[in-house]
């Protein structure tokens, strides 16, 4: 029988926030009834993998999927959830900065929206950023310019907490740096976009894989293929077979 969620999380090198990570999943998703967990390695070089599936003994409903080499968080996440086998897909960072117990509050939100078809998108959005100030004023300068340039609503874009039905995912385009539009290709295919406050911590160890740099080049080369992709996709309010 297919578990009602999945959670799928991305990581690269992470291996000394496996286990606390995990630990905290188990403990957080133990009152859902029923549930999984997907790792996808996106080529990590350190014992990321062996700390996974050492991971299986607080978490045995574990799975671990692995790129041979590295492919790009967008990516690695699209794995995860093309291997996943659950109605809902609950994304999380494996760094330790997202709380898991975040999750079950999300489920709750998009199933009280209704049995619609599209499903909603459950954004976790993060209201006190626990990074340095660089990376607040870069993150709060990509969210503002995308909000103001795709008018998606949301806060916060690039949120890694979100939670939506995994064949709404899937109708997406797939691209890297997909995972940071997603509300506003979600409300474009015609879900409705929901933003639930959550805690955001500071990363229990290791550095981030990314600079503001990086992150603001190819951001503002990517929103403007998302701005593309708006304008010349074309989505029917309904069908009917004849």
């Amino acid at each position: 029988m297919s578990p009602t969620l999945s959670v799928v999380a991305a990581v690269l090198n992470e291996a000394e926030n496996i286990r606390p990570v995990c630990e905290e999943m188990a403990t957080a998703l133990a009152a859902l009834q029923s549930w999984e967990v997907v790792f996808v390695d996106d080529g990590s070089t350190d014992g990321t993998v062996e700390a996974l599936l050492a991971a299986r003994d607080v978490l045995p409903n574990l799975r671990v999927v692995s790129h041979d080499r590295r492919c790009g968080k967008s990516a690695a996440l699209r794995t995860g959830i093309e291997a996943a086998r659950g109605t809902w897909i609950a994304t999380i960072d494996g760094d330790g900065q997202d709380d898991p117990r975040e999750i079950p509050p999300m489920l709750a939100l998009a199933l009280e929206a209704g049995n619609h078809t599209p499903g909603p998108l459950v954004v976790g959005v993060r209201l006190k950023r626990n990074d340095n100030i660089s990376r607040r004023f870069a993150t709060r300068f990509a969210n503002g310019l995308r909000r103001r340039l795709l008018r998606d609503g949301c806060p916060d874009t690039g949120a890694p907490m979100k939670l939506f039905r995994r064949e709404d995912f899937l109708r997406l385009p797939q691209f890297e740096g997909v995972h940071r539009f997603l509300p506003a290709l979600f409300q474009h295919y015609g879900s409705e976009l929901i933003c639930k406050p959550v805690h955001h911590r500071a990363r229990l160890h290791g550095a981030s894989k990314y600079t503001n740099l990086n992150r603001a080049i190819v951001g503002i080369r990517d929103m403007m293929g998302v701005i593309w992709l708006q304008n010349r996709t074309r989505i029917p309010g309904g069908t009917r077979e004849r």
